[in-house]
Order: C-alpha cells, then structure tokens, then sequence
C-alpha cells in the first residue's frame, strides 16, 4: 500500500516537472536578445520618460546621468529634479548607481515659478547648511539641472524669500542671476588674471561597464577659439584627472572651423574616424564635441567635415 502510494506520488511529480518544463522550452512570439534583460533583475518600463540630471560621482565630480521622471509640466519636472538632488529626499531611490545626492537632507522647496527662460526656486534655510567643500557644486548642480529643461537658461535661487548672492561658508559672491557660465566642476590652470579664457568640455567616466559625461570648466590663459581649445584638450593624452576619459584620437585636429546661420562647421583631418574603411565616428567622440559645443555655443547644429565633405550632422536639442 505504502509502495504504492510513493511510486504514485513520484508519477505525479514527474508530471509536474515535465509540463512545466515545456512551457519554458514552447517559444513564443517575442524574440529576446540581450537588451530585454533587466540589468539587476529590476523591472524596466520601456515606456518610462528619462531626463538628464546633474549628481556627484565617487569623486565627487558633478556628472551627467538621467532618471525615470513622472512629472508633464516644467514645474513639476524642477520640482522633481531637485528633490533627487537633495540627501535622503523623496526621490533618492531614482538616483543611479555609482552616483549620490548631496544637497542637505532637510531642505525644503517653498516655491517654484519660471517666468519665461527663468526659474525661480525659493529653498528652506536648511540649504546653507552645506559642507563648505561642496557649497559651489551645490549652485553647479542646481544650475546645471534646471538649465537642462527645455527653454530655461537662467535661474535665481532664494533662501526663505531672499536671494542668495554669496555661499554659505566661504561667503564668496555669487550672480544673484545664475547661468552655465558659472561653470562646474572649475578647473583653474592660469598663470595671470589676464586673458583668461573659460571653456568648459565634457569627458567621459566609467562605473562598471557604462560610461556617462563629466563636464569640466577650465579656466586658461589661452586666447584660441573655444572649439579649438575643446578638440586639443580632448585629444590630448593627458587628462587633469586620470579617471576621465576621451576616446578622441591624439592625432585628430581640427583644420578649421567657421559659425554660420545657427551651424558650427568643424573641418577635421581623417583621424576624427575610428573606422577608416566605413568613414565612422564613434558616438562617444560626437557626444564629447557636441555636449562641449553645446555649452559654450549659441548654435543649433554642429556638421562635421573632412576633405570637405560632410561626414554627419548633429542637432544639439537633440543630443541626450
């Protein structure tokens, strides 16, 4: 009876394991390749909206990244940016990894308008409580943020209703108007204070197998054209900081270069091309020049030309 009862069980389970087994092997209509598979295991909506945003990287260099954002006005979008921005707040479990807020953990926003081009942000005083080494990545970060939504290229941060025009612990003035030309991530390599030249140009970094960009202003006492300044600093083999990257060819120069009707025209040599035979950039090369046009041009498409003739053509809005 016993025997009989095991030997039925068995069967039983024998059947389970096998009818499961074919649900797994009986295809089905999607194909599946290795971008559908979660990184992490973690639910991914590909209809999921991303927008870029500006956090500290493990050395503590503001850099560029994006977050899944829910928000559809640019009120709300300001609103949600910064709360990722600040320490322990609502949106930290948006930040990604390799990445970290850093605005103090109590900080409240108490208002937000945009006027035109403008945001006004208007902070709780729990804002000047920041550590005195990351003040001026504070204002970076704030700029850099909401300048990165659609139309808005100035902002003007408040503290309980008055503006804040110095930092918080080394009390060094600031614009009460903030654009991207207070700069991030500031690089100071001058010999004099006069002609003093300020560039700013995105690297690359790397955590695990992404890479995402690090902007960089540099201050020089070098009077060249801003694109000219750009491309020898991202060809060179020496990098201010050795964790940041190019992938520009050491021998590529620029020959010429010339603005006309909202275009940056670049003139590059054949070593702008990491594939000779099919006349291809690498898109990390293209991002590194564009993002850098970007944020010292007011220009709205960027062509790149060798042996006078245009190889692509990037539209700045578009770049993500």
């Amino acid at each position: 009876m016993i025997k009989k009862m095991i030997t039925r069980k068995l069967l039983i389970t024998s059947a389970v394991i096998f009818a499961l087994s074919l649900i797994w092997l009986i295809p089905t209509n999607k194909n599946y390749t290795l971008k559908d598979i979660p990184q992490k295991l973690e639910y991914v909506n590909i209809n999921t909206k991303n927008h870029e945003i500006y956090l500290l990287n493990k050395d503590n260099l503001l850099s560029r990244t994006n977050i899944a954002i829910d928000s559809t006005t640019n009120e709300d979008l300001a609103k949600e940016l910064i709360e990722v921005l600040i320490k322990d707040g609502s949106g930290e479990n948006k930040i990604p990894s390799g990445f970290k807020s850093f605005l103090p953990s109590d900080t409240k926003i108490n208002s937000l308008k945009i006027e035109d081009d403008l945001i006004k942000i208007n902070f709780s005083k729990e804002l000047l409580t920041i550590n005195e080494e990351l003040e001026e990545k504070m204002v970076e970060a704030i700029i850099y943020t909401l300048t990165s939504i659609d139309k808005i290229n100035k902002v003007i941060i408040y503290i309980d209703n008055n503006i804040l025009t110095k930092l918080p612990n080394s009390k060094k003035l600031i614009p009460p108007t903030l654009t991207r030309e207070f700069g991030i991530n500031k690089v100071y390599d001058i010999t004099s204070y006069k002609d003093i030249n300020q560039v700013t140009i995105y690297y690359l970094d790397k955590y695990n197998d992404d890479y995402y960009y690090v902007p960089v202003t540099k201050y020089l006492n070098d009077n060249k054209e801003k694109i000219e300044i750009i491309i020898e600093e991202l060809s060179s083999n020496s990098m201010y900081n050795t964790n940041l990257m190019s992938f520009l060819n050491s021998n590529a120069k620029l020959l010429s270069s010339s603005t006309s009707d909202d275009k940056l025209l670049l003139e590059f040599n054949e070593y702008i091309f990491n594939d000779m035979d099919n006349l291809e950039i690498l898109e990390e090369v293209i991002y590194t020049i564009c993002l850098s046009v970007k944020d010292n041009y007011d220009v709205k498409e960027v062509i790149f030309n060798v042996n006078n003739k245009q190889i692509y053509k990037s539209v700045l809005k578009t770049i993500e």
